[in-house]
């Protein structure tokens, strides 16, 4: 079945997003039919996001400017993450939490990119407020996605809000992370509820061990820290790792541990 939503979806955007859903490769029966309502698209089937697969490109406005999402990630780790809307209290702290730790992503060769289900002008006296607040400077660009076009195409909604579309008219947008690497692979994906805030440290642990494991050739422990010992694979052998990281702690033939 042939996708609706490249000849479909301009109609229907306003000021939000203006996006395609691009896939790597030639145009599949897998891509999700449209169907429209109130003038808003909403998937008929959704597309499986899972890890190593490639990340959806898409065309959107932001409050940086118009954005082809594969481009914006360029030769660089990216964090995509949402929020249900804008001028909301955990959405408010989120956003300026993660304007403070600008430093920390780029250290890691990092950018981030937010979405939230308004329009453009909405996030710009946002940011007024989220830098007020946190006594910060958001300087990563987020994505206007009003009519949730970036949001079915990453399986941002909640299921309730799906079900009851008919009485509000929209779903609202959950908080999702997907973590993205410089080859457009999605490394990671993490989905919190509306009421629940993310944690920061936990973005930068889990890219620290992403990043360690290309490296390194390694895989980390429950809890690990950078600077904590890491784990070998299976498939290197213990002589084998002896020759690469020299001290091997062997708990079982399964298990050892190593410091890198």
């Amino acid at each position: 079945m042939t996708s609706l939503f490249t000849r479909a979806a301009p109609r229907a955007l306003g000021s939000g997003a203006r996006l395609s859903a691009r896939r790597a490769g030639p145009r599949s029966a897998r891509s999700p039919p449209f169907h429209f309502q109130r003038g808003l698209a909403t998937p008929a089937e959704q597309p499986r996001l899972r890890l190593g697969s490639v990340a959806p490109n898409f065309k959107a406005k932001t409050t940086h400017g118009d954005i082809d999402f594969h481009d914006f990630i360029g030769n660089s780790w990216t964090i995509l993450f949402s929020h249900p809307a804008d001028f909301t209290p955990v959405c408010t702290t989120e956003l300026g939490a993660f304007a403070k730790l600008k430093n920390e992503f780029e250290k890691r060769n990092v950018k981030m990119i937010g979405l939230s289900a308004n329009d453009l002008g909405s996030h710009e006296k946002w940011i007024e407020d989220i830098n007020e607040l946190s006594k910060t400077n958001l300087q990563f660009p987020i994505i206007a996605d009003a009519e949730r076009q970036v949001a079915f195409l990453y399986d941002m909604v909640d299921q309730q809000d799906l079900d009851n579309i008919d009485e509000k008219g929209i779903a609202f947008t959950i908080r999702s992370v997907f973590v993205i690497d410089p080859s457009k692979k999605i490394r990671l994906t993490m989905m919190y509820p509306a009421s629940t805030g993310r944690n920061t440290s936990e973005v930068l642990r889990v890219i620290d061990s992403l990043q360690t494991g290309d490296k390194k050739g390694v895989t980390t422990p429950i809890d690990w820290q950078v600077g904590d010992d890491v784990i070998v694979p299976p498939s290197v052998s213990t002589p084998d790792a002896k020759k690469k990281f020299g001290d091997v702690r062997e708990m079982k033939p399964y298990l050892r541990f190593v410091k890198i």
